[in-house]
């Protein structure tokens, strides 16, 4: 398994446990981390996923509920919301990933913690996430769009929809 696969496993974990925690951010990540022994590197990419989504949230909520007409967020399941919440966040902010591959990891992922009806869920909400973040690209006077850099927008640009549902 790959340590960014890894990482997002990991952050699913947290963020399913600060649904329910009551102590911090901070005491959260230090409380999983004193029990899961991971590389540098997955510990740090999972942080930044949590930590971003935390301070993102809004954002993130928003593109996820705009996607999901018929299913209100609070109703979804735990982890559902959740990896959709990990999946959401990379799009927006991960430089270094195409969307398609974002959304076949959340797929992946939700299948192998939620299972395999939840994968086809997944698919269909981040699809339309990812068609809605195109729509937003193509608006040359969005302002909203600052926040994805201009190497994201290419990406978005380029890719096909066809490569969102392989």
């Amino acid at each position: 398994m790959g340590k960014r696969r890894k990482a997002r496993e990991c952050a699913l974990q947290i963020l399913f446990q600060l649904e329910f925690a009551d102590g911090d951010l901070n005491s959260v990540l230090a409380d999983y981390w004193k029990h899961q022994k991971q590389p540098d590197e997955v510990k740090e990419y999972a942080e930044w996923l949590v930590r971003g989504i935390h301070e993102h949230q809004t954002e993130v909520d928003q593109n996820i509920q705009e996607a999901s007409k018929n299913w209100r967020l609070e109703r979804m399941a735990n982890v559902d919301r959740n990896v959709l919440r990990l999946a959401v966040f990379e799009m927006l902010f991960e430089r270094n990933l195409a969307p398609p591959i974002i959304i076949n990891e959340a797929i992946e992922v939700a299948k192998k913690f939620s299972g395999q009806e939840a994968g086809i869920f997944i698919n269909g909400i981040l699809d339309g996430v990812f068609k809605n973040l195109k729509k937003q690209v193509e608006k040359p006077d969005n302002q909203s769009l600052g926040k994805i850099e201009n190497q994201k927008k290419e990406k978005l640009e380029n890719k096909s929809e066809d490569e969102v549902k392989k």
